[in-house]
């Protein structure tokens, strides 16, 4: 209320009124007051207290467009008040007429600077407008003079925040808190700052508080999930994403976030769902393309993560990750052109990438384009040692070799066998290729050499004994081989044109030489001169090298000497030159035995048994084996074999005797 002593000049009668209207506006009689001022205005027309007292009322009664009218009289008569055009720019700001109530401050503030106060009109309206950075200036201004107002320190964090300077809004906020938690009611905005910065754990923490304020707050429940996300709580963020899509189901913005924890939680399906939805919303987001796909790819759903990765590409061609992507889809696709495209992009991008390197050499190596394969698993070396590649960089090696082996050209063909073994010395097909590249080149004694060394390295493989032995016999017979007739001589046996076979007896000295070889051996080896009898054994077998016997008679003679090793070898020639030689078979079985190797041996002895189903020995060898290694079932299964098919009465108590053992 207005003071009641007059303004000086008026007259007794129109300060007789202007008094009733003040008594009347302090008893709350409105309407009195109104009616009595306006009969002080009908006798004081040109008096500008009693219309700015009449525009006072008029505003307090809410009838604001009156009051508006009668501030204006006001102002014609008084054109430099400041504090009018504040009290107008009041009531439009209340009117949410903000351009007009901006327009009123500022002119007060041209009349009138001294008045910082005016200065916070002036930013409350620019906050309103949602003139945020006009906003911020405002605020700080005032708050240059009055820097403890909580309003407007509150309202510029605000500013701050809706401008997306979180950094200077949790500035702002911290401030507030510290310096009073107690009546600190701003959670939800500080606890979404604190997210815009990276705070996750302290937002989370403020968020919470904000939830516990208001349930409804939308806004505070994404940015808590988002909080709980980067912090790895995905149970947490789960339910807070449930709560927001059960308060808004067709806020959609958020979706990607959701569909982000749903991968990150491998929920597959469900994430591609929530992907899907999000697309129909954001057509254009490059994003969502890309993350389901990366889901898909994951779910080995390879058609749709290509597709996801081609979109991806159409809206962001540059995108070397997914062009890596693409590649990976496309190798396990086994579309390796596809691939090597994507590829070659990568390494456009980035010639240094070691991962897309090496998955181009291995596209290479599938489309059998060896020798590019090779130079970038030599370049990937160069850089990393990798044993995935160095084993791939042997094998395009030895493929190589057989590109060249086909096409009959042998001595480029050995370049790579070489190259092969020199990386590898355990490659048994690198040695079966340089076999058949010396073979090819009739260097028939390291063919031979070769042969021996790829069994030595794998026997399992048919293949090279079937080839050495088909070797042996066409190299040292020129298609003759030779067979003991009836009284012990060796006779030619050979093909006609006809295959049929003519077998003549030639009584040839080299012949002849071949059997006292073998004897004079035989003589020596019951002497124990062991050597001699090697050395006797050796140059029979010059004459006729496919003579299995001879072959065993050396292995054993190794074996009484204890190298096992070198037994052995003897013996797998034997049964390369006759596969079915029961006695060599059983012999290497000893030989793998006497080392400890209980693998290998249980599976020559088996083998022995395949040919030979009667050969009692090599059950028993068998049982032994499996008794060494604690095997008793199995081991009780061959014993009981071996008396099955034994025919030597003196080794059966011994035997009875095991058994009766292993069953305790």
């Amino acid at each position: 209320m207005t003071g009641i002593n007059a303004q000086a000049g008026m007259s007794p009668q129109v300060n007789a009124l202007y008094q009733q209207a003040c008594s009347a506006e302090y008893q709350n009689d409105l309407p009195d007051a109104i009616e009595k001022l306006k009969q002080a205005i009908a006798l004081a027309g040109n008096d500008s207290m009693l219309y700015t007292k009449l525009a006072g009322i008029y505003s307090d009664l809410g009838e604001y467009d009156l009051a508006l009218q009668a501030y204006a009289k006001v102002l014609q008569l008084k054109p430099e008040d400041a504090f009018v055009y504040i009290s107008v720019g009041s009531i439009y700001e209340t009117q949410g007429k903000y351009q007009e109530a901006l327009d009123a401050y500022k002119k007060s503030i041209q009349i009138f600077p001294e008045y910082k106060y005016n200065v916070l009109n002036v930013a409350n309206v620019q906050y309103k407008m949602q003139d945020y950075k006009s906003a911020v200036q405002s605020y700080n201004k005032f708050l240059e003079i009055y820097p403890q107002h909580k309003e407007a320190r509150e309202n510029l964090a605000a500013s701050y925040l809706v401008l997306d300077m979180p950094d200077k809004a949790v500035k702002e906020y911290t401030a507030l808190y510290n310096k009073n938690a107690s009546t600190f009611k701003d959670y939800a905005n500080y606890g979404i700052a604190l997210v815009k910065t990276g705070d996750y754990l302290k937002g989370s923490e403020i968020l919470e508080k904000a939830v516990e304020f208001d349930t409804e707050n939308t806004s505070c429940h994404i940015s808590l999930a988002l909080a709980y996300q980067e912090l790895g709580n995905n149970d947490l963020a789960l339910e807070q994403y449930e709560i927001v899509f059960k308060q808004l189901p067709n806020l959609h913005s958020v979706r990607l976030d959701y569909a982000n924890l749903l991968a990150d939680m491998k929920k597959n399906s469900e994430a591609v769902q929530q992907y899907k939805i999000y697309i129909q919303n954001y057509p254009n987001d490059v994003r969502a393309y890309k993350n389901m796909a990366i889901v898909y790819k994951r779910m080995n759903d390879l058609d749709s993560a290509i597709a996801g990765f081609e979109k991806t590409l159409a809206l962001k061609s540059d995108d070397v990750d997914v062009k890596k992507d693409l590649a990976e889809c496309y190798h396990a696709k086994k579309d390796y052109i596809s691939a090597l495209k994507y590829y070659d992009e990568v390494l456009k991008i980035n010639p240094d990438d070691i991962e897309a390197k090496t998955n181009k050499a291995f596209a290479l190596h599938a489309l059998e384009q060896y020798d590019e394969a090779i130079a970038l698993y030599e370049s990937v070396l160069k850089v990393k040692d990798d044993p995935t590649v160095n084993a791939n960089l042997t094998k395009a090696v030895v493929a190589q070799g057989f590109v060249f082996l086909n096409a009959k050209n042998y001595p480029k063909a050995c370049e790579y066998f070489q190259k092969a073994v020199t990386r590898d010395s355990a490659d048994d097909y690198a040695y079966y290729g340089l076999a058949k590249a010396y073979r090819g080149m009739d260097l028939n004694e390291k063919a031979a050499e070769m042969y021996e060394k790829a069994i030595a390295l794998n026997p399992e493989k048919a293949l090279y004994s079937t080839e050495y032995g088909d070797f042996i016999s066409a190299l040292y017979s020129s298609q003759t081989v030779f067979s003991e007739t009836d009284n012990g001589d060796l006779a030619e046996i050979s093909l006609n044109s006809d295959g049929d076979i003519q077998q003549q007896l030639k009584k040839s000295p080299d012949l002849s030489k071949n059997k006292d070889f073998i004897a004079l051996g035989d003589e020596n080896y019951r002497k124990k001169e062991f050597d001699l009898a090697i050395q006797n054994y050796q140059e029979a077998l010059a004459i006729n090298p496919s003579d299995e016997v001879t072959l065993l008679k050396i292995g054993n003679i190794y074996g009484l000497k204890n190298d096992n090793k070198t037994a052995a070898e003897f013996y797998k020639r034997a049964i390369v030159v006759k596969p079915d030689y029961a006695d060599g078979w059983f012999n290497l079985g000893l030989a793998y035995a006497n080392e400890k190797n209980y693998s290998e041996a249980k599976k020559s002895f088996a083998k022995v048994i395949d040919v030979n189903p009667q050969y009692a020995y090599a059950y028993y060898a068998l049982a032994i084996a499996y008794e060494t290694e604690n095997n008793k079932s199995e081991a009780l299964k061959y014993y009981r074999l071996f008396l099955q098919y034994n025919k030597d009465a003196n080794n059966v108590a011994q035997v009875q005797d095991k058994i009766r053992s292993l069953e305790k």
